[in-house]
């Protein structure tokens, strides 16, 4: 049976997130399976060495997520994985601290690229007019539809590829980095820059060329990955600041 080992937080890391993702990777192990009752919070909080209240907040997290069913006098047992657990895993933040947000940043970026030079590869009529579309909605809609419109090329690029885990993984990430990062700390770039920087996506993609695509598609995600960086960064020294005062 997976072992789990007692845990050590690094500074500012929430406890209950830690003991989220050290229980996920237990569930993932391989040697749990649908229907397997799970320690008991006791122990749990033995095992792990962390408090009770902290254990039954992780429990909670897992149980919301569809990952556990929590049973009243019988214990909490996992229900096994659906279709949509990894796309909630990464729009709920509860696999990342504040410490994986550079790696969620970092697996975004390399992601797409991989997505843009499938897609080139594996180019139609049908998914070329698509994106076309996507392209001219985002030069053509209003201010406060832009994100949706950017978002929207990018879904039809990984409809494109063809690949339904990188699609649902790459779903799950956007969602996670619009709702959690992006409308937290406004880290939004100039629209004529984040629309030029799709262009040239588009024509690798229509012209089948795929390593265009991945570089086309490297160079967008290197200006809109730095900034969300910068604007992070910023928002922790703000907050250690209104912490101090």
């Amino acid at each position: 049976m997976a072992e789990l080992s007692r845990i050590t937080v690094e500074p500012r890391e929430p406890l209950a997130a830690e003991v989220s993702r050290r229980l996920i990777e237990y569930l993932m192990s391989g040697e749990v399976r649908p229907g397997d009752r799970i320690p008991s919070e006791r122990q749990l909080t033995e095992m792990l060495g962390v408090n009770r209240p902290t254990v039954r907040e992780a429990i909670k997290s897992l149980g919301f997520l569809g990952l556990l069913e929590i049973r009243q006098s019988s214990g909490t047992y996992f229900r096994g994985t659906g279709s949509d657990v990894l796309y909630r895993l990464f729009e709920l933040g509860l696999v990342l601290g504040e410490r994986g947000a550079n790696d969620m940043l970092r697996a975004r970026a390399e992601l797409e690229v991989v997505v843009a030079g499938l897609a080139a590869e594996a180019r139609d009529e049908a998914g070329v007019e698509l994106l076309r579309a996507r392209l001219a909605t985002m030069r053509e809609c209003p201010d406060e539809g832009f994100a949706e419109a950017d978002t929207a090329f990018h879904a039809a690029l990984a409809e494109l590829a063809g690949n339904t885990v990188l699609r649902d993984m790459l779903k799950g990430m956007r969602t996670m980095i619009q709702r959690g990062w992006v409308e937290r700390t406004g880290a939004v770039r100039p629209r004529e820059v984040a629309y030029a920087d799709h262009v040239p996506i588009f024509e690798a993609v229509e012209k089948g060329d795929a390593t265009a695509a991945r570089a086309a598609m490297a160079e967008h995600m290197r200006g809109a990955t730095g900034r969300l960086r910068q604007a992070l960064a910023e928002g922790r020294h703000g907050d250690e600041e209104d912490g101090g005062a």
